[in-house]
């Protein structure tokens, strides 16, 4: 007859071909002869239970668990294990404390089993910590299983510096150890210190699998260290068994598509065999990064229709993506597909539609989704104030933002970002106090908004004080030191600004372009061409950005000459298409020169597809500052067509008139403005006095000190009077 051990033998079979039936008939065989009792066989029908998955199954996991009259440390192990593996991560943890307090004591593969879904529960940090503690005292952290469940979890809840710890005082590593902290290097974003960690554990011999090589690509990817990652695709084909690997070479066309290496991602996928629906989702994520792939894209994604039974969420989220260069009707489909299979009530789809509706302009359209959403989260939230943010719609964030149940530091830094950008400065400082009270650090992202707030305001002080955060809360970050040196700049303090240059460790084009940039604001036009050129020395590719500062720093400085010479080269030496910026920079640089004809001329060849406002307004400006009425009015006509409702333009319009004495034309612009309702918004300056801000408007006579201002005014004048006779009256009455 059979025994015990053949209920064992036999069960893990039933639970492997997943054969819930064959296994309840054991069942009934086991309770009929008895055999129900016995730890063996118990331990057996729970695990088998358990691997079967499902509600009913867990239940059935239980029963035979609390049949066991005696259950010993495997017993406990198979009922943990069974209610993590179905993700009933509490109600494992609870039977983990019911262990121990039944005085069995757990051992090594309890810990492993418990550790890793930790991080997944309330209060999973507090609990792993407990875990730690019960290692310590019962002497089992020098099992490397242990140890390494114990650094995956402190990964988990973003305690590196405990990592780090138990792997220094491990004395044995293995390869899954070495892989656990390279992994949760890149996990919590420290590329950097992933690579070193990579470069040591090839010093101990060791040989890296498919998992080192993984997280390596993802940190190299972070960094967008290619010439790393090159090597590392080396080194896979240098050893065949690793081109076996389907996730190692899905790891490589992610790579290559993050550092914007198509061909070599596109090269990477063909050479997988056995591809599977993360292969062919990491390619179509590289198609959708540009829109020169699109009909690459449609072609894979036809391939993959055939070669992959179902599209899953993550195909949808590129198709979507895709679909913003394609425009609104896609958009559209792809938000009808998703409401057909189901998709929209996946929080990242339906957050990826809102995206692209806003990317296409169709705010409302993101609104009607948003408001049919029957689930959202913080992120559902989060994006439809990006919508908001990119369209200026300040009311309409401020009232999603203040019925969030639940706001994170990506909320606060929209809604900073959107009051900086419309110039609401005393709203943004308000907030940035708010999320502080609130117990949020701000990050890079907070500065670097708050520092926009500070330039409207032209507040060295401010800026000042943005440093010192900076330097006290360690934010390193090369954008981020960009936007201050900019700041600085702004605030008209280059001094700091070519400080903060020279101490910069790392000095790539970002922080370059910000310092050419500072310089050609100043009217430092020598400066920042001799800057450019130290760029050139250091093999640091120019973009169009550095190449408009250049060019603004010329048409400023009035370097024509050197400035044509820089445009040309753009596109025969650099590579670089000329955008709209570079030609409204040209239209400038010739027309403050005084060639308003020439300028006239390159503004009329300028492709289509750059053709801007600012080109025309440049031109317009100079013909007022220069007396040319014809030049003048052909470039405001054009100024009209493009920017109706800019005032700025017909105010210019009609000072150039009537400086040449025209004064019908000067009535007729003025009976245009009327009739589109244009008014002048009242000028205003201020400054800032012992750390306040003064702010004075056009025929305002409201501020605090207004009396003790217009006495020194009065005694001012009187002393100009005295000292220039009576042509002072006239100056500063007009500055009054």
């Amino acid at each position: 007859m059979p025994t015990a051990v053949t209920v064992a033998v036999v069960l893990p079979v039933c639970a492997k071909l997943r054969v819930l039936r064959a296994g309840r008939s054991i069942h009934g065989y086991v309770i009929k002869t008895g055999l129900e009792f016995d730890t063996l066989s118990g331990n057996a029908l729970v695990s088998m239970y358990a691997k079967c998955g499902g509600s009913i199954a867990m239940d059935d996991a239980h029963l035979a668990f609390s049949t066991i009259c005696c259950k010993d440390v495997v017993s406990w192990n198979s009922i943990i294990a069974g209610y993590s593996e179905n993700g009933l991560f509490e109600e494992a943890l609870a039977l983990f404390g019911q262990m121990i307090s039944e005085e069995c004591l757990p051992n090594y593969s309890t810990l492993a089993n418990v550790l890793p879904f930790c991080s997944l529960v309330e209060y999973g940090r507090h609990y792993g910590k407990e875990i730690h503690g019960f290692v310590v005292r019962h002497g089992l952290e020098m099992d490397i299983s242990v140890s390494n469940a114990l650094m995956a979890h402190y990964s988990k809840v973003c305690e590196m510096r405990a990592v780090e710890s138990i792997f220094r005082s491990s004395k044995m590593g293995d390869i899954i150890t070495w892989n656990t902290v390279i992994a949760g290097y890149v996990m919590n974003r420290y590329p950097s210190r992933a690579l070193k960690l990579f470069q040591g554990l090839l010093f101990t011999g060791m040989a890296p699998d498919s998992v080192s090589l993984i997280s390596l690509l993802t940190a190299c990817a972070q960094v967008g260290n290619l010439r790393v990652g090159i090597r590392v695709h080396g080194y896979i084909f240098r050893h065949p068994e690793l081109l076996q690997e389907t996730s190692l070479m899905n790891a490589l066309v992610s790579f290559y598509s993050q550092c914007d290496r198509f061909d070599a991602a596109f090269r990477s996928f063909i050479t997988i065999q056995n591809k599977d629906s993360v292969s062919w989702n990491a390619i179509l994520s590289a198609c959708a990064n540009s829109e020169h792939h699109i009909e690459q894209f449609f072609r894979l994604l036809g391939e993959m229709w055939h070669d992959v039974t179902q599209w899953d969420s993550v195909t949808i989220l590129n198709i979507i993506r895709m679909s913003t260069f394609c425009g609104i009707k896609m958009v559209r489909e792809s938000h009808g597909y998703s409401l057909r299979v189901g998709y929209t009530g996946d929080s990242s789809v339906a957050n990826a539609i809102l995206d692209a509706y806003a990317k296409c302009g169709y705010l409302h359209d993101a609104e009607t989704l948003f408001r049919s959403l029957a689930v959202r989260n913080i992120v559902t939230d989060n994006t439809m104030i990006s919508c908001y943010l990119k369209n200026n719609c300040v009311e309409d964030a401020e009232m999603t933002f203040n019925h969030m149940a639940e706001k994170d530091l990506t909320t606060w830094n929209l809604m900073s970002r959107l009051y900086a950008q419309n110039d609401l400065c005393d709203q943004a400082f308000c907030l940035f106090h708010q999320l502080q009270s609130e117990g949020l650090n701000p990050d890079t992202i907070s500065i670097t908004n708050i520092l926009l707030a500070c330039i409207h305001l032209s507040s060295v002080q401010l800026v000042k004080q943005c440093h010192g955060y900076m330097l006290r809360a360690s934010l390193e970050d090369i954008h981020l030191e960009a936007a201050l040196l900019d700041a600085y700049s702004k605030c008209g303090n280059i001094a700091n600004a070519y400080n903060l240059f020279q101490v910069s460790p790392h000095k790539d084009l970002v922080i370059f372009t910000a310092m050419i940039g500072a310089y050609a604001m100043h009217g430092m036009a020598e400066k920042a061409v001799e800057l450019f050129s130290k760029m050139l020395t250091l093999d640091i590719k120019p973009d169009h950005v550095v190449l408009t500062a250049l060019l603004s720093a010329c048409s400023h400085a009035g370097l024509v000459d050197a400035g044509i010479k820089i445009f040309k080269s753009i596109r025969e030496i650099y590579g670089v298409e000329p955008t709209e910026e570079h030609c409204a920079c040209m239209v400038d640089l010739l027309a403050r020169s005084g060639r308003l004809q020439d300028a006239y001329n390159f503004a009329l060849d300028m492709p289509p597809h750059v053709v801007n406002a600012n080109a025309w307004g440049s031109l317009l400006g100079a013909c007022k500052v220069h007396g040319e009425v014809k030049i003048g009015q052909l470039a405001a006509d054009r100024l009209f067509s493009m920017e109706a409702e800019d005032i700025g333009n017909y105010v210019i319009m009609s000072n150039i008139f009537a400086a040449d004495d025209k004064w019908e034309s000067v009535e007729h612009v003025r009976k245009l403005m009327k009739s589109k309702d244009m008014k002048k918004p009242a000028g205003c300056s201020w400054i800032e006095v012992e750390k306040t801000r003064h702010l004075f408007v056009a025929s305002d006579v409201q501020h605090q000190d207004r009396f003790s201002i217009y006495d020194v005014l009065g005694s001012l004048y009187q002393q100009i009077r005295g000292t220039q006779g009576g042509t002072a009256h006239f100056v500063v009455t007009y500055e009054l």
